[in-house]
């Protein structure tokens, strides 16, 4: 996964200083190998430097110093450049962006106009060079990790296009490996985006027409859409009540009163998400039920990273 530099606690912002963010060294870091990426000390600015800014148009601004007002751009977005395509041999699953980054910001970075005034709608240069080459890679900054919902939706969307990724890296792209990703993401994707899960399964049903290459595109750009769109909890207690009807010939009434329950407490907001879970997880063991058991949603990142105990 790509990060800012700063945050895993280097000194190499402007003043010298760093942006340690803890819970992605030192929580998350333990799950991923980090590639750090800043792009003013790799772009040759040094540390310490004049601090700079966006100036002018937002969709196309120039980053200059804020005291001697030089114009970095060009040779920014000469670097930027060079620096995406040699990330490409990197297998990147994700970025974490420095928000607020003149360079790294992914979006609400401060655009200065010529009196001096500023408004938040603009995107760091690396950052915007980023997005632009690598658009079904996440993306975060680490500002917006601080909701545990954005969190959760974040890891996810990373740990499914890591074995997205890793799938078609190490099969010929063949419909049945396709087929088989869905059918075990089928419930993941759901959570995420009812019209995406439509849609991908209709794809997949018809993969046997289709040259494999352009079905392992044409799928992989909709999984990235739908994991893009934020599970809630009333797409969560869809899923849940989903997964529950495959137990109505094994569960007592008292059983399935006591999980429509737990469901209706997750969806008001009253228990987290792994409650209900917990209970489903406990009757897919008790009862060997295989198509919930291969399914991902039920652990889609690590446990310890506890991210459904916040959501």
């Amino acid at each position: 996964m790509g990060i800012s530099t700063c945050l895993l606690g280097m000194p190499v912002r402007y003043d010298g200083g760093h942006k340690l963010d803890h819970y992605l060294r030192d929580t998350l870091g333990r799950h991923v190998d980090f590639v750090p990426v800043c792009p003013e000390v790799e772009c040759g600015f040094g540390v310490p430097r004049e601090a700079m800014r966006l100036v002018g148009d937002a969709e196309s601004p120039k980053l200059m110093t804020t005291r001697t007002k030089v114009d970095l751009t060009g040779r920014m977005a000469a670097w930027a450049s060079k620096r995406v395509r040699e990330l490409e041999e990197e297998g990147l699953c994700g970025f974490i962006f420095k928000s607020g980054s003149p360079s790294s910001g992914m979006e609400r970075v401060k655009v200065y106009d010529e009196k001096g005034g500023g408004v938040k709608n603009g995107t760091g240069l690396f950052a915007r060079a980023f997005m632009d080459h690598f658009p079904d890679v996440p993306v975060e900054d680490e500002g917006r990790l601080h909701d545990p919902v954005l969190r959760e939706n974040f890891i996810e969307r990373v740990f499914t296009f890591y074995r997205w990724s890793s799938l078609i890296r190490r099969e010929t792209p063949r419909i049945g490996a396709v087929l088989m990703f869905h059918t075990q993401n089928k419930l993941l994707i759901l959570s995420h985006s009812t019209r995406h899960y439509r849609e991908m399964g209709r794809l997949v049903a018809g993969g046997k027409n289709m040259a494999g290459r352009e079905l392992i595109r044409r799928y992989g750009s909709l999984l990235a859409a739908a994991m893009k769109m934020k599970a809630t909890p009333r797409k969560n207690a869809n899923v849940l009540m989903h997964m529950m009807g495959y137990f109505k010939k094994e569960l007592s009434s008292w059983e399935k009163g006591e999980l429509l329950e737990v469901i209706g407490q997750y969806q008001a907001n009253l228990v987290p998400l792994l409650v209900p879970l917990t209970l489903l997880k406990h009757y897919v063991r008790k009862y060997d039920q295989p198509y919930l058991r291969e399914q991902t949603y039920l652990e889609p990142h690590p446990l310890e990273l506890q991210l459904r105990n916040h959501v």
